[in-house]
């Protein structure tokens, strides 16, 4: 693949918090951070697999938005869900295809319908959340299998045209992201018109991360049950691997990417990382930091200023990339800026 030439890297600094991120992120360091710890100290076996997959069935009683409008895919294997959110109509020819996060263990449909509504109704297009099987159901390196195959299904079976689709996830769901795009540039597929990853973690050498001066500043000090988790998955994977690290991958050819993370979450270095070694490979590339913003802060939909700054954001970005923006240089304007969030 001939090396493109590298592009301008754009931060894009958001702050300064808002007293009630900042309320949410001291309850969440006085409730959450005692709870993860407990969490971390118990091995990652098949009970603990089990209650982490009851997390998604749990949350079935929560409601998307009102005026939000559901339908169930079902593929060889696994499950996906059109999601409209409020105002957006039946019309099929551009969407978002979304990942989930959940640390690649549990989470699903239920637990993301109402962030994904919300992304949905703010790019005006409906939403193609993924249902992919996770560990213990396939091994960590299969995950991304049911992502391309939804992916190649937009494309193939229901005719979008790659420049109509957004591939965009949270946490592991950022990292199924990059590991879609890149598996579906090594099988030949197009590339869709842009790539949005919230708060992905995409290096699984934690290294980096567990030096970072993040570990003492996240308010739920995930870094022991990080440790613990990809101890669990891995298996024999060699963390250092490109195929099972993306931030380690060749990374030329993939589409225009807006990554967005919380200053001081402890996955924000994995962005910045990320961010640099795209603008190198030549890829159009703005990293948003959220001043002091919580791991996904964007599940709080209307509740946080920031939250709603951010999913306008991320719908503003899909509308760009549908009309072509992202890939002219002229459109990529060098910023740091720094904006009051509310």
């Amino acid at each position: 693949m001939t090396r493109a030439q590298p592009t301008t890297l754009v931060i894009d600094r958001r702050g300064t918090a808002s007293l009630r991120s900042r309320a949410v992120s001291a309850g969440v360091r006085r409730l959450l951070q005692p709870r993860l710890a407990r969490y971390a100290s118990a091995p990652l076996d098949e009970t603990a697999l089990r209650r982490a997959a009851a997390i998604d069935r749990m949350a079935a009683r929560g409601r998307p938005p009102r005026g939000t409008h559901c339908r169930r895919i079902r593929f060889d294997g696994f499950e996906a869900e059109w999601v409209h959110g409020p105002g957006v109509g039946r019309d099929r020819g551009r969407a978002i295809l979304y990942l989930h996060g959940g640390g690649w263990i549990c989470c699903g449909l239920n637990t993301h319908r109402r962030m994904v509504a919300h992304f949905s109704a703010a790019a005006g297009v409906p939403a193609l959340s993924v249902d992919y099987r996770m560990v213990p159901k396939v091994r960590f390196e299969q995950e991304v299998d049911d992502c391309v195959t939804a992916y190649r299904w937009l494309l193939e079976d229901q005719g979008v045209p790659p420049g109509n689709i957004v591939i965009m996830g949270d946490s592991a769901g950022g990292y199924l992201t990059f590991a879609t795009a890149l598996r579906a540039r090594d099988e030949g597929l197009p590339q869709p018109a842009a790539l949005a990853a919230l708060s992905p973690m995409l290096d699984m050498d934690l290294t980096a991360k567990l030096a970072h001066a993040n570990v003492d500043l996240d308010p739920s000090a995930p870094g022991p049950l990080l440790e613990r988790l990809v101890e669990g998955i891995l298996g024999q994977l060699d963390p250092a691997d490109p195929k099972v690290s993306p931030v380690r991958a060749d990374l030329a050819g993939l589409a225009p990417t807006l990554l967005t993370a919380g200053s001081t979450e402890l996955l924000y270095c994995d962005s910045e990382v990320m961010a640099r070694r795209l603008a190198e490979a030549g890829v159009p590339v703005t990293l948003q930091v959220w001043d002091r913003q919580l791991h996904v802060f964007q599940m709080f939909g209307s509740f946080l200023p920031e939250s709603r700054a951010a999913i306008a954001e991320l719908g503003a970005f899909t509308r760009r990339a549908f009309a072509g923006e992202l890939r002219d240089a002229d459109a990529l304007d060098v910023a740091d800026a720094a904006t009051e969030a509310g």
